[in-house]
């Protein structure tokens, strides 16, 4: 039996109440002290003090647990007050008391057009308004999200995905007379597809559906069909890791990666390995872990055959993870270097891998890095040229690289831009329901604030205010 938490004393101090607040993001995110501690690499002893109240945190540690439970600043925010010299008083009168479900007792606009299916044990992370006008992201349960949608939005949230998509269970798969390596090879093109348009939350179910489809089928397989089954086993994980990192589940994102890589040794594909090394260090930098990303994407550059697509995708992730070091020489200087393996690669058609990167791609990977940089109207015209020449399909794309045009043109200081662009993708946040769009625009929200009195931004805001959850 475990043991029982200690009593904590959030009304005693500041650090009392810090410590606290800490504790209760982690417990709703159903983490140990000694999980969260392998994940953020700090001393469980250190992290249980500050909980209780006994240590103060450093600004590292609070950082380290805002990012990794998805806090969605609020601790940062609390610790910065304390920090400034705020009292109790002023603490607890913008306190969310252990915010949870039951938050979500209004109309859920811009989560209401996702699948209810919970991508992980912890729920669907949804942006909430507070009392005292910051947004929040908290972790609703796939119960506490029917309730808070109600039954005629739920049946709604999936009517209107196309037949195509809805690729047959196993029985049928194997009963139907098509080859089901030709069959899963197509249904993952089809379910690429409807992720772009219509958003992870619809797909991820299916994704997991022919995952569960391809281990069944390899029991009764041997030699090319057995290992054509791996590699498409290798495939459909990374596809689900990509799905969860777009909603913001790192967790559930890291579990399929784990498993994509692991199937990839299996394959016997070497380069389907080095493509998943390579997708490790992006979701690294999406999580905000430049150490991690920079390693891993180097250790897949490595790894990748001399001049190779495969070298330029592992670079140009490593260069955003020298941003997130605030290495600004290091990171211009891999992405002229991912640049120049594109320029002079290798020719492999018969390569499916990495595809997709060409210079258009590498661009706003590196608007996205200055961004990161502070310099943000090269940022915001970075982003500008990677949107007009992104094929019509890349809907949910197109609605990240506004979110991110907007959140540059506020840190340049050109507010009507900046909410005239960020309503484009308040739009395709809304149809998708992806957790990269929603929590720029949960930043863009908070930079807008002292240009309340702009038309576009009181638009904007209003806007944004209607398509969130609001604390009740």
């Amino acid at each position: 039996m475990g043991q029982r938490p200690n009593d904590l004393t959030p009304h005693a101090s500041p650090q009392h109440y810090l410590g606290a607040e800490m504790r209760s993001w982690r417990s709703q995110r159903g983490l140990s002290l000694g999980k969260l501690s392998k994940l953020i690499r700090f001393n469980t002893s250190y992290m249980a003090r500050v909980e209780r109240g006994g240590q103060a945190a450093s600004v590292e540690l609070v950082k380290a647990y805002d990012r990794e439970l998805q806090a969605g600043d609020s601790l940062n925010r609390i610790q910065r007050s304390i920090l400034e010299g705020a009292s109790l008083d002023v603490l607890l009168r913008g306190h969310v008391a252990n915010p949870g479900t039951h938050v979500a007792k209004e109309p859920v606009a811009l989560v209401a057009r996702a699948a209810l299916e919970a991508p992980s044990a912890e729920g669907i992370s949804v942006p909430v308004r507070t009392d005292d006008g910051r947004i929040i992201f908290v972790s609703l349960s796939r119960r506490a999200m029917i309730g808070a949608l109600g039954a005629g939005a739920a049946l709604a949230a999936t009517s209107d995905l196309p037949a195509a998509a809805c690729a047959p269970r196993q029985p049928n798969l194997l009963l139907s007379g098509a080859d089901p390596i030709e069959h899963l090879r197509e249904t993952r093109r089809v379910l690429i597809d409807n992720d772009n348009l219509f958003g992870p939350h619809r797909v991820i179910p299916l994704v997991q559906q022919q995952i569960a489809a391809i281990k069944a089928l390899r029991a009764d397989r041997r030699g090319t069909d057995r290992r054509q089954l791996i590699q498409l086993q290798t495939q459909y994980s990374e596809l689900c890791g990509w799905l969860y990192q777009d909603i913001g589940d790192f967790r559930a994102a890291q579990h399929w990666m784990h498993e994509a890589l692991e199937a990839s040794h299996m394959s016997g594909d070497p380069e389907l390995t080095v493509y998943v090394l390579a997708r490790r260090g992006q979701l690294a930098g999406d999580m905000r872990d430049p150490i991690e990303a920079v390693d891993v994407a180097e250790a897949a550059e490595d790894l990748a055959a001399p001049r190779s697509r495969l070298a330029a995708v592992a670079a140009t992730y490593a260069a955003h993870g020298h941003a997130l070091r605030n290495d600004a020489a290091a990171c211009q200087q891999a992405y002229d270097h991912a640049r120049d393996l594109l320029g002079t690669m290798d020719s492999d058609p018969a390569s499916p891998w990495g595809v997709w990167l060409d210079a258009p791609y590498i661009e706003v990977q590196r608007a996205h890095s200055l961004a990161i940089l502070g310099d943000h109207r090269a940022a915001a015209e970075g982003f500008r040229s990677a949107i007009v020449r992104l094929p019509p399909g890349y809907h949910r794309d197109r609605g990240v690289y506004l979110a991110r045009e907007a959140v540059a043109h506020a840190g340049a200081g050109e507010a009507e831009q900046a909410a005239t662009v960020g309503a484009q993708a308040l739009s395709i946040g809304i149809e998708t329901g992806s957790a990269r769009i929603t929590q720029e625009l949960a930043r863009l929200d908070g930079d807008l604030d002292k240009w309340r009195a702009v038309p576009a931004v009181a638009d904007f805001k209003s806007a944004m205010d209607d398509a969130l959850i609001h604390q009740s």
